[in-house]
């Protein structure tokens, strides 16, 4: 099920298709504020909102504990080592204290959604749908049409999940880790920027050290890996926001830090009419980043209303997996 192809229905729910007027092209890439205009990727990600969703960074016991919690709830069997890697044996896998060790002190020059390091695209010919799942106040959902639209045109996609939307879904999570139309990915601990130095973006406040920013990229590898037995390739922070220090950091835990090339649903703000539109564009090599958590966003009906018509013409789905290979 790696690739798509226009296949007949199969006879399942018809999917509601929503008909809102066009919005502005924003980006909110999983800040979690609920509807509303986005802010946009030029303006200071600095500037703090007034309701940031996601903690300052935790307490170092809050990623432990989370772990600890979701394992014990999904994996009653004794997992592999977190630590391992594709390609990789668990000695080969820096540790927490030598990850601290060698990345403090490291000064980032880069911050942003396209930090050297960060893959946007691939070199595929196929297009790699990614949905974020963010948990937290108002981010716990699940958008059951749109899953229900990828599953009935066979269009594969890899889902980025956060630790809290795991531990608020288990039931779910361990079914969509079960279909092997989907591959689950890593979206973080606490849902954090991957940041060093405490750096925000959209008014959260991003991992304040090297040692945090270890948790928030480990905690949920460990819970990812516990739900689906295999280890977790590819990992987004919440917000789509790191710096350049961070991004090496993830590379070096046998992570390839992941972003976009296209904005599909603008963090779950979009009608489903932009939705449509946004998709109507794709290309070859394009990554794009839409949400499946809030099911009253314009999401679900701008894919079914664009999915059809792009599989018409010949456009290709395939997993990151598929298109971008270890």
């Amino acid at each position: 099920m790696g690739d798509s192809k226009r296949r007949p229905l199969a006879g399942r729910r018809s999917v509601l298709l929503g008909m809102a007027g066009v919005a502005s092209v924003a980006l909110a890439a999983c800040s979690g504020r609920g509807s509303g205009a986005a802010p946009s990727v030029l303006s200071d990600p600095t500037v703090k909102a007034p309701s940031p969703t996601g903690p300052a960074t935790p307490p170092p016991s809050v990623a432990a504990r989370s772990r600890e919690q979701a394992v014990a709830a999904l994996a009653p069997t004794s997992p592999a080592a977190p630590s391992e890697a594709p390609g990789t044996s668990t000695s080969t896998v820096p540790s927490k204290q030598q990850i601290v060790t060698e990345f403090t002190g490291k000064h980032p020059k880069e911050w942003g959604l396209h930090v050297t390091g960060v893959v946007n695209r691939s070199p595929s010919t196929k297009v790699a749908l990614t949905f974020d799942a963010c948990g937290g106040p108002g981010g716990t959902g699940c958008d059951h049409v749109l899953l229900q639209t990828l599953r009935r045109l066979s269009v594969p996609a890899t889902l980025f999940i956060n630790s809290r939307w795991i531990q608020a879904n288990p039931s779910l999570s361990a079914e969509l880790a079960a279909d092997p139309l989907f591959e689950l990915a890593n979206h973080g601990t606490a849902h954090l920027p991957l940041s060093v130095n405490g750096r925000a973006a959209y008014g959260i406040q991003g991992t304040a050290t090297v040692a945090a920013a270890y948790d928030e990229l480990m905690g949920n590898q460990a819970i990812l890996q516990a739900l689906t037995g295999k280890v977790s390739r590819f990992f987004r922070p919440g917000t789509a926001f790191y710096d350049d220090v961070s991004v090496e950091m993830t590379r070096r835990l046998g992570m390839l830090p992941v972003n976009f090339t296209v904005n599909g649903d603008g963090g779950a703000t979009f009608s489903s009419t932009t939705v449509a539109a946004e998709l109507g564009r794709l290309a070859g090599g394009d990554i794009v980043i839409s949400h499946f958590n809030r099911p009253a966003a314009g999401t679900a009906g701008g894919y079914a209303r664009a999915l059809p018509q792009l599989l018409d013409h010949g456009l290709v789905f395939g997993r990151l997996g598929d298109v971008l290979k270890a």
